[in-house]
């Protein structure tokens, strides 16, 4: 206008750091401010940090370490297969452990086994 100053019809979520930035000379960063509002404004400084910052959160976002879900089932030998054969929903064998054998009277003597299994959260 006639005094000097500027209309900036922004939303005034993302124009905060951005004015905050002008103010301090510092980039407090949110979830709110985008690359795109820096680019808007043309402040160079303000783009290359904003950049500098989505690259740090994306890089620490891809480091987070993948967290598993542990079963143990416990069969005999002769269940070993249909169970290493028959496990869905992005279960993985892991391990097989032998836990020693079984006897019954009037029958051979059955191993047994704990099969353990991971999964994915």
């Amino acid at each position: 206008d006639e005094t000097g100053a500027y209309l900036i019809d922004r939303d005034p979520t993302y124009f905060g750091p951005v004015l905050n930035y002008l103010r301090h000379g510092k980039l407090v960063i949110n979830k709110d401010l985008a690359e795109e509002e820096a680019e808007f404004y043309n402040i160079t400084s303000l783009i290359k940090l904003v950049k500098d910052k989505i690259r740090e959160r994306d890089s620490k976002i891809s480091q987070v370490p993948v967290k598993h879900v542990y079963r143990v089932l416990q069969c005999q030998e002769e269940e070993l297969t249909q169970m290493v054969s028959t496990m869905s929903d992005g279960w993985k064998f892991e391990q097989l452990v032998s836990i020693g054998s079984q006897y019954s009277c009037g029958r051979a003597q059955q191993s047994e086994y704990l099969l353990i299994v991971s999964r994915e959260v």
